[in-house]
């Protein structure tokens, strides 16, 4: 299981033998919490099973979901490097088990096996590079190009291809959909509306058909 993760698939099998010794498995329950925002942070997760989300709460406990990962991957990987605390609560999105791998046992395996090294500024340019689109989404993208961009990443990722089209089952909620795009459930349920009028998506009840993903893609990317 920890090969498959871009963080350790470049260790040899004794290293993640000893790494695989060391872990301490966890199963969540959907939203059941990892950790907390601000909490110390003593190592990072392998997603072995399920998925999670990474979010911020504001002062009016509304979520802002910074970014969803799904088996097989790591987490929380920037406090093992950096000593600072989680900088976001982690919580399960479905039922997921994870393993917590202790950061001194990483930084151990650091200094021994500089890929692994590597493999993290590899990760960590990629985490920002994810933040830095986020900034430019909710600033210079309206609601609907947003709604557009989540709904692309789900017809490719679980989507079934039909000719340019794809069908998938919506499994976000509105109030999960307002979450990961900086809004509230009824500008979501308003944008939806727009989209489905513009031929763009066609809902029916769970069932969300798009024609032509490359149309859905211009148009989030417009």
């Amino acid at each position: 299981m920890l090969s498959k993760t871009q963080l350790f698939a470049s260790l040899d099998t004794t290293v993640l033998e000893l790494l695989a010794s060391r872990i301490v498995e966890r199963t969540l329950k959907p939203n059941g919490i990892l950790f907390i925002a601000g909490d110390p942070a003593d190592g990072l997760y392998v997603i072995a099973e399920g998925s999670v989300r990474a979010f911020r709460s504001g002062a009016d406990g509304r979520e802002q979901v910074i970014h969803v990962e799904r088996a097989v991957t790591t987490i929380a990987e920037v406090p093992v490097f950096d000593d600072g605390t989680y900088p976001s609560t982690v919580a399960a999105e479905e039922i997921s088990r994870v393993y917590f791998i202790a950061k001194e046992d990483i930084r151990k395996i650091s200094l021994a096996h500089p890929q692994l090294a590597l493999a993290a500024a590899k990760l960590l340019a990629a985490r920002l590079r994810h933040c830095a689109d986020m900034v430019e989404s909710l600033s210079l993208r309206d609601v609907s190009q947003r709604i557009a961009k989540v709904l692309v990443q789900e017809a490719m990722s679980r989507g079934v291809a039909n000719g340019k089209g794809s069908t998938f089952v919506q499994k976000l909620t509105h109030n999960q959909l307002a979450a990961r795009i900086g809004t509230v459930r009824e500008v979501v349920s308003r944008s939806l509306t727009r989209l489905e009028a513009t031929g763009l998506i066609a809902i029916n009840g769970k069932r969300v058909d798009v024609p032509d993903v490359g149309a859905l893609r211009s148009y989030a990317d417009s």
